[in-house]
């Protein structure tokens, strides 16, 4: 072999030995690549299967749907007019992910907390929730506050705070008509819903209420909120009901009847205001009363219709009753003689007049005007206690009146089977009877509706109630108590009670106005020995205008007045007074064209 053939062999061996080389450190390099690759994936695996299994699973769990409901709007209850007493407005429900505000649960908790007035440690675990991705923070929050609470909470950087609709209910007039109106509380059986708890809330819940909708939401695993709406069912919203009450006569009552309770240190006082042709509710007041923006603020005893729900014997308005009645069966005349001695002995009682005389000679005109109890009780012994309690009956005495508000009593008026000449006696001047102002303001309305009882109404049309109860203006009933004639010659009876230096309330008079009424003293039962000793007094007034062809009954009590003396005329008159005055002005009435009445009060010498 030449020099030269051994060098090209040399230096083919050397490429092959390179080209082995190569091959083998890019094999290796493959291998630690694989070694590598193989070991990352190991380590993943193992961190799967250890550290992070917990974390993935939790988070697949949240795959799902998450259904929230979408609130219907409650009906409105509005006034005679359309002016809202209660509504629906804007409102909104806070809501939130708890798996992105836990890192800041405690700082948006007191966020709420401060400005929603939330209980700081209610709400924070729902912050918190492990096992969550929704939680209701808050309900039914104004708008306004609701997106100023949401603006603090982004402008502080924290997430997983939203909002979505939420009708808040709202009553505009503040305590105008609140204790017919009622409140809403909690549903024990729907949470975060509101229900009907008094009132006509509670009366007409299901009307008010309207059905709920839904919305149904895809949670996609590891997302934060709510994505994807898969269905939705829009809410019906609640009907309106309107009402017969006029929300200035209303607030009138309220502001005057409470100056009188205020004044006269009383426990409570009532006001009915009906229109004597239709027997519609202008205004049905109550005082002591609420706020139901702010009920909770409230004794319970202020929730309710007073009204309806009081009972309290009436005294010497029933006078009225009785009167017609005779009248009405011609046992007397208004101008029937009677000798009134200064005590009556009845049983083992001696009745008295409220004020101390001799003997007096008063016509049945003078028994009304003077409110003699030993009058009407010579008078009413020409009745049979089953004429007189069916008489009574027919006022509607011992029946409920059926307006629609919850908790109404019938009074009582016991069996005439059981009364005895004192309970006889008793009753025909209005002690051993027990009614509520709305009973007796309906009993004086027969009177000035010329002896004809309709049935009053709070409701316009003709509504439901929850209960199954057909109420309203269009369900009115009207049933004869006594003849016309009886009911004129009463009323002009009462006109007297109005008359200055005759009856004993000439300041419920109104000026330009002929005025029919009667005063109410009756003694209350109560105290420790639940008798009429300890008890003290409820007052009341009832009567109508203009009294030869009334436009409007007026009816006002006050219960266990303490200060400026215990007389129907003095503490309830007053309130009579401005009432009409009010409603007579605001309903353009023009005055009275007729002369008054001018019945004789006495007889003879008159007084011995």
């Amino acid at each position: 072999m030449t020099p030269s053939s051994r060098s090209q062999a040399a230096t083919g061996l050397s490429a092959g030995a390179n080209r082995r080389g190569s091959v083998h450190a890019r094999l290796r390099f493959a291998m630690v690549l694989v070694l590598f690759v193989l070991t990352i994936f190991g380590a993943r695996l193992v961190q799967v299967q250890t550290v992070g299994a917990k974390e993935i699973a939790r988070q697949a769990g949240y795959s799902g749907l998450v259904t929230l409901p979408l609130p219907a709007a409650r009906g409105a209850i509005l006034d005679r007019n359309g002016e809202p007493l209660a509504e629906s407005v804007e409102g909104l429900m806070l809501v939130a992910d708890p798996q992105v505000t836990a890192p800041n649960a405690a700082a948006i908790a007191k966020i709420l907390a401060d400005k929603l007035n939330v209980d700081y440690f209610e709400v924070l675990p729902k912050l918190q929730e492990p096992d969550s991705q929704f939680a209701y923070l808050a309900r039914r929050v104004p708008a306004t506050l609701g997106n100023e609470v949401l603006n603090e909470i982004a402008a502080k950087k924290f997430k997983g705070v939203a909002s979505r609709p939420d009708p808040v209910r709202s009553y505009p007039a503040g305590d105008v008509a609140a204790n017919l109106l009622g409140y809403l509380g909690e549903d024990a059986e729907s949470e975060g819903k509101e229900m009907g708890k008094g009132g006509l809330e509670r009366s007409f819940d299901r009307q008010l209420s309207g059905v709920d909708g839904k919305e149904t939401f895809e949670l996609a695993s590891g997302n934060k909120m709510p994505l994807g709406s898969k269905s939705m069912t829009a809410p019906k919203n609640g009907d309106d009901i309107s009402l017969t009450i006029d929300r200035d006569v209303q607030w009138f009552s309220q502001r005057v009847l409470r100056d009188a309770v205020q004044r006269a240190d009383a426990n409570s006082g009532t006001a009915v205001v009906m229109d004597t042709k239709s027997g519609e509710l202008l205004a049905l007041a109550d005082y002591p009363t609420f706020d139901p923006n702010n009920r909770l603020r409230y004794s319970k005893d202020d929730l309710g219709a007073r009204a309806v729900s009081d009972v309290y014997e009436p005294g010497s308005v029933e006078k009225v009753l009785t009167f017609a009645s005779l009248l009405d069966a011609d046992k007397v005349t208004p101008t029937t003689q009677i000798t009134v001695p200064g005590e009556l002995p009845v049983m083992d009682r001696i009745i008295h007049d409220y004020f101390d005389h001799g003997r007096l000679n008063l016509t049945a005109t003078g028994v009304i005007a003077k409110s003699s109890n030993i009058g009407t009780v010579l008078a009413a012994e020409q009745f049979s206690a089953n004429q007189l309690w069916s008489y009574l009956k027919k006022f509607g005495l011992g029946e409920r009146t059926n307006i629609g508000l919850p908790g109404e009593s019938r009074g009582l008026l016991p069996d005439p089977l059981a009364w005895s000449p004192l309970s006889k006696a008793n009753i025909s001047f209005g002690q051993g009877v027990a009614v509520t102002a709305l009973q007796m303001a309906t009993a004086v309305n027969t009177v000035a509706n010329s002896g004809e009882k309709i049935t009053p109404s709070l409701v316009q049309g003709k509504e439901k109630t929850s209960s199954g109860l057909n109420v309203g203006t269009d369900t009115t009933t009207r049933a004869r108590a006594v003849s016309k004639r009886a009911a004129t010659q009463v009323s002009q009876m009462m006109e007297m009670v109005t008359t200055e230096g005759v009856g004993t309330a000439p300041k419920a008079g109104v000026a330009g106005y002929r005025v029919a009424g009667k005063t109410g003293t009756a003694q209350a039962v109560g105290g420790a020995c639940n008798c009429y000793r300890d008890g003290g007094f409820d007052v009341s007034f009832g009567g109508f205008a203009p009294a030869d062809d009334a436009r409007f009954t007026v009816y006002v009590v006050v219960r266990h007045p303490r200060a400026g003396g215990a007389a129907g005329g003095v503490t309830a008159g007053p309130v009579f007074h401005e009432i009409m005055n009010y409603v007579l002005q605001k309903y353009a009435v023009p005055p009275t064209e007729t002369e008054p009445a001018n019945l004789p009060a006495y007889w003879g010498r008159g007084s011995r």
